[in-house]
């Protein structure tokens, strides 16, 4: 006899704890907390439904009564880590609004290295992240557009801010894991790069590099790329 097709779930839309018995040992609170400890310490993939049990003392078979799949436990975590989010009283300025939104978005995935790999629309509407999203939606009333152009800007400022931070995450990474110093590293490779602009076949790369602008300002880097982001969304006249 085939088994029953799954249902769709939401795990916010569940009670805190299924099934009978005594009152409940943990809350979700206390099991975000355990993932998000876990993950700080050890990254994402040190999280399992085995490790978290054993972080919170109790059977890897009962925190299935509470947290049905692994991808329910990735939603507390986002929400718990969402819930560090600072709200402010909105001004007029939306775009120094979003510029601080952009801001704390990032030193919230230095924070916990792990978020950028979690960061999907389908975590994006537990109850902590629904409170910031309508605080900055809030920020966004002085903005004179559609609603679904204010989500669209978040989207693509969210979307533009995760991957700025996941390149520094990996580069951190692997600086981490070399044998020997950034410097030799980056000497040697600049080295090579040297060789195959001198060979002629790369001309504008060579124009470009011949242009000495002195060492990438990074957080400058960072600041453009988020007024680029918000003229693009600037009315035209």
């Amino acid at each position: 006899m085939a088994g029953r097709a799954a249902v769709p779930e939401v795990i916010w839309a569940r009670p805190e704890r299924t099934g009978r018995g005594p009152k409940p040992a943990f809350t979700r609170a206390d099991i975000a907390a355990a993932a998000v400890r876990l993950a700080d310490a050890g990254g994402l993939d040190a999280v399992s439904m085995r490790h978290v049990s054993a972080e919170l003392g109790c059977g890897t078979m009962s925190l299935y009564n509470y947290v049905p799949r692994k991808e329910d436990l990735y939603e507390l975590m986002v929400d718990a880590v969402s819930g560090e989010h600072e709200l402010w009283e909105p001004t007029e300025d939306w775009r120094a609004a979003m510029i601080r939104v952009a801001h704390q978005t990032r030193e919230l995935m230095h924070r916990h290295p792990w978020l950028p790999r979690l960061m999907s629309p389908v975590y994006g509407f537990s109850p902590n992240a629904l409170r910031y999203l309508e605080h900055c939606m809030a920020c966004l009333d002085p903005f004179d557009a559609p609603y679904g152009t204010k989500m669209e800007l978040l989207g693509m400022l969210n979307g533009c801010v995760t991957v700025y931070v996941g390149t520094e995450l990996s580069t951190a990474e692997r600086a981490r894991s070399l044998p020997w110093s950034v410097e030799q590293e980056n000497a040697a490779r600049m080295a090579y790069m040297g060789g195959r602009i001198a060979s002629g076949e790369y001309p504008r790369l060579a124009a470009a590099f011949m242009e000495d602008s002195g060492p990438i300002d990074m957080e400058a880097v960072f600041e453009r790329m988020l007024v680029r982001v918000l003229d693009g969304f600037e009315p035209r006249t």
